[in-house]
């Protein structure tokens, strides 16, 4: 069972996009699940975001698109991660939400997103698919702690 009170959860809006209610409803879900998470508000870039993460040392990223750049921004996202020597599903966990086609999801998922959620996704259905992926976490296995 994942100590959630450990897990470090960044939640972050890329790019232009100003709409930030569903980024704030599942930060706020996660925090009362009991994970700790950080908001980085709105229009952050790529090396922002992977900046947050680094300095709070974060297992989990979550990031929130609704302004179709969701191919250009979270593939960036992922190599500036790596390029820090993150290992993505050992390292850190990437999930993303908003309006993601299936499609897009999909070529996503294989460049390391560990899952694509949609609007309307129960936020139970997130937090028992964050406890799942900590726990396959490398540092998480091997119980280093944050």
């Amino acid at each position: 069972m994942v100590e959630r009170s450990k897990v470090r959860v960044v939640i972050a809006k890329p790019g232009l996009d100003g709409h930030d209610r569903g980024a704030k409803v599942v930060a706020r879900a996660l925090r009362d699940a009991g994970y700790e998470v950080i908001y980085t508000g709105i229009r952050q870039t790529p090396e922002q975001i992977v900046e947050t993460v680094i300095q709070e040392d974060a297992a989990v990223l979550g990031i929130s698109i609704l302004s179709g750049a969701h191919m250009v921004l979270i593939p960036k996202i992922l190599k500036l991660l790596e390029e820090r020597g993150l290992k993505l599903n050992e390292d850190i966990v990437v999930f993303a939400g908003g309006i993601i086609p299936p499609d897009d999801a999909e070529e996503l998922k294989k460049m390391g997103v560990a899952e694509v959620f949609g609007p309307g996704t129960p936020l139970q259905k997130t937090i028992d698919f964050i406890d799942r992926a900590v726990e396959n976490l490398k540092r998480f296995r091997e119980g280093l702690t944050l």
